[in-house]
């Protein structure tokens, strides 16, 4: 069954933290969205799981930390890694991005 969403309804942002939300979850694939107001991160992290990440931003701009490296995100960049590497997202301005895991754990 195909499922549709309208990513430009997904616009909801917390004053206090990153705002997240599963849109489609699955046995081999979870789809979440999540909004970042400026200054909003989520701290350098891994998962100790056998998955791939994928995250897609949709609007703004950060810092993406892999590991000891910083790289700059912005509209439109597409980063692809597998879960077990440590990883975290500051945002630089209002940043809304769509995260993949597959499969999720």
């Amino acid at each position: 069954m195909m499922m549709q969403v309208q990513l430009s309804e997904m616009t909801q942002f917390s004053s206090t933290s990153p705002l997240r939300k599963i849109l489609f979850d699955s046995p081999s694939l979870r789809i979440l969205i999540f909004n970042f107001e400026p200054g909003q991160e989520m701290p350098v992290h891994e998962h100790h799981a056998d998955s791939q990440l994928a995250f897609l931003v949709l609007d703004g701009e950060g810092v993406f930390t892999c590991e000891d490296s910083d790289t700059a995100i912005k509209t439109g960049s597409l980063h692809v890694m597998p879960v077990s590497e440590p990883h975290g997202f500051k945002a630089t301005s209002r940043l809304r991005m769509l995260v993949f895991l597959a499969p999720p754990f």
